[in-house]
């Protein structure tokens, strides 16, 4: 049996979901969680194999729920399903670390087998995120940073500290934390120095 969690924060999707899969023979839904903080406690406690998580939830979303698997858990495969296909949500996620993203529209067959795919450790994608990152490959994105993680490297670049770069942006020095892990994350780097070089290197800063 492969064991299933639900994340999203609408119910009537959770038990849409959990109806879909009560018939199935392999595949047991084991729990529910209404955020991505709650789907991340209870994928560990429940020794889940595979998570079906929305993104845009209240409190923690998909995407930090995510990036919160691959630390505690990198066993865990999670397989986003939800309605948004744009760059912002897609990219986000699969930089995450989600082995799989499906839209809330795809025929039961297709999640289905999209749940048997993640559990073998494969990857799957509704056609129009493929389409979406085979055109990235092609025309590769410059940036995945928000115009407030870009303002923090640029302070950070000139040299400013975390005080100093709070005190020119007026938010404080935990939001300056805050925004430059979401900057270290997005470039797969551990340090300052090193988000610096990396956004030198992708032609993020001039």
């Amino acid at each position: 049996m492969i064991r299933v969690l639900i994340v999203d924060d609408h119910p009537v999707v959770r038990d849409g979901l959990r109806a879909a899969f009560a018939a199935v023979g392999d595949i047991e839904v084991v729990g529910e969680a209404g955020d991505g903080a709650e789907g991340v406690r209870l994928a560990r406690e429940l020794a889940v194999e595979v998570v079906l998580m929305d993104l845009r939830m209240p409190g923690m979303d998909g995407v930090r729920a995510i990036q919160r698997l691959r630390e505690l858990a990198p066993e865990i495969r999670v397989l986003v399903l939800t309605t948004f296909d744009t760059d912002a949500d897609v990219l986000p996620a699969i930089e995450a670390g989600a082995t799989g993203y499906l839209l809330k529209d795809a025929p039961t067959e297709e999640l289905l087998r999209a749940v048997r795919a993640s559990h073998r450790g494969e990857t799957v994608l509704a056609p129009t995120v493929a389409g979406l990152l085979v055109g990235r490959v092609r025309k590769p994105v410059k940036s995945t940073l928000s115009p407030r993680e870009m303002q923090v490297l640029r302070l950070v670049a000139g040299g400013a500290t975390n005080r100093e770069a709070a005190a020119r942006l007026f938010i404080s020095e935990a939001s300056i934390k805050t925004h430059l892990l979401h900057v270290y994350a997005k470039l797969d780097v551990r340090d300052r120095a090193s988000a610096v070089a990396e956004a030198y290197r992708r032609g993020l800063l001039d």
